[in-house]
């Protein structure tokens, strides 16, 4: 990522005010006080960054995982819709409910069968493959996207 891209832009200013280290009501609390627009990037941002570095078990395992469901908009919302899709569907494996708090998710992640844990955790899993296929690619990659959807907001 180079820090001249259009999106880095415009979720720099935004960086230190969401926060996703200190569990579910902070980051509502300081997901709400950002520009919805600019929080979707923002999430849809940290989603790729974490699955492109270890897949979506890293994703769902760090702190980063709390805000998978805004990532899901965010995907929509940059014309990504198959890889929020694909999100919603490895976020189904740990239940209905989306869980938020990280250690109950972590735990939910330890308690899924092998089979279906490797779906999700190891790089070569189907959905990670999936995932790693569709962000370089759908809609023109997700740096594409991430930019034209910058270029939209700031317009």
């Amino acid at each position: 990522m180079a820090i001249d891209e259009p999106y880095w832009k415009v979720i720099e200013p935004i960086w230190e005010e969401v926060d996703i280290y200190s569990g579910a009501k902070a980051f509502t609390k300081s997901f709400t006080a950002v520009r919805r627009k600019v929080g979707l990037l923002y999430a849809a941002f940290w989603c790729q960054s974490e699955v492109c570095n270890g897949g979506f078990g890293q994703f769902f395992g760090n702190s980063t995982g709390v805000l998978a469901p805004e990532a899901v908009e965010g995907f929509r919302a940059l014309g990504q819709p198959q890889i929020a899709d694909l999100l919603v569907q490895a976020m189904g494996l740990l239940g209905q409910t989306y869980e938020r708090d990280r250690r109950r998710r972590k735990k939910l992640l330890d308690l899924l069968p092998d089979d279906v844990y490797d779906r999700i955790a190891r790089p070569r899993g189907d959905l990670n493959k999936k995932f790693f296929e569709l962000i370089r690619s759908e809609s023109g990659g997700f740096q594409a996207a991430a930019n034209r959807y910058a270029r939209g907001i700031t317009a």
